[in-house]
């Protein structure tokens, strides 16, 4: 049985995951930690956490590919991947048929054209403004003084959304301290807020093909809220993974099982060859 793992080092969170390939690849384990400020330490935590639920020691583990905005500081990793690719092949791994992926995280929003074999198509990213990411929804949950796992659930009972005019992280606050002032109940703020990520988010992904099966990844596809608000103005389901938030670092994983049959048969033909004489 050949064992690999994935670590995907998010801005907020650190996601890791080993899978085993023993005639049919599958997850053994993973674990999911709060990246904070040492980006090093937080890879390394979420890898031996990953390992003690698969009671496995971390020698097991043949291969690691680390991914994410901090894999090379995955230092006992063997390879790094964008978490582009990993995205599209975890994707394409959890969700056969997955042709888009929609992935909003802490800091970042994507949409990824991935072909049949899980390959990167085309992408375009949101990485230089938290419109449209978790730490825009973090912001408006601390506003209005509520926990940031309620501001979804709270968004599906909206019945007259209000128009948000910005998605800038910087000034939706002082939208959502007028819409309080004027007496505006909060799920109906929500669902404003929602709806405005929804529509910059269907902009981002314009930028690409986007086709059916749309597959979301990320830590924000918990959120019921966003999904809901997001398959709204797609027009169309999307497929949500019990496994979303770790698919960057299932897909790693599974760069991982794929670089360790090249290393194999690298060190094969290397042995051969040299045994020949280079004939």
């Amino acid at each position: 049985m050949r064992i690999a793992a994935g670590v995907d080092v998010g801005s907020t969170q650190t996601k890791a995951v080993v899978m085993a390939d023993n005639g049919g690849v599958k997850i053994l384990a993973r674990a999911l930690v709060d990246t904070g400020a040492n980006v090093q330490k937080a890879g390394e935590r979420a890898f031996d956490r990953c390992c003690a639920e698969a009671a496995i020691p971390g020698s097991d583990v043949g291969f690691v590919v680390g991914t994410g905005y901090g894999r090379y500081k995955i230092t006992f990793g063997n390879a790094q991947m964008t978490e582009i690719s990993c995205h599209a092949k975890g994707a394409q791994f959890l969700c056969p048929g997955t042709r888009t992926v929609i992935d909003m995280g802490g800091q970042d929003s994507k949409a990824i054209s991935v072909g049949p074999g899980g390959e990167v198509l085309d992408f375009v990213m949101n990485d230089k403004c938290a419109a449209g990411t978790g730490r825009f929804l973090a912001n408006a949950a601390e506003v209005m003084g509520i926990g940031l796992d309620e501001v979804g659930p709270l968004s599906l009972k909206a019945t007259r959304p209000v128009k948000i005019a910005t998605v800038c992280t910087v000034f939706v606050e002082s939208d959502i301290l007028s819409y309080l002032a004027q007496g505006k109940k909060a799920e109906d703020i929500l669902g404003g807020v929602h709806l405005a990520i929804a529509k910059r988010t269907l902009s981002l992904a314009r930028r690409v093909n986007i086709e059916p099966q749309i597959t979301m990844t990320g830590g924000v596809a918990r959120n019921t809220g966003m999904v809901a608000a997001l398959e709204e103005v797609l027009g169309q389901k999307m497929e949500i993974s019990a496994d979303a938030q770790f698919i960057g670092a299932v897909g790693a994983a599974l760069f991982a099982l794929e670089k360790m049959d090249q290393s194999f048969e690298f060190g094969v033909w290397r042995n051969e060859h040299a045994v020949s004489g280079g004939h």
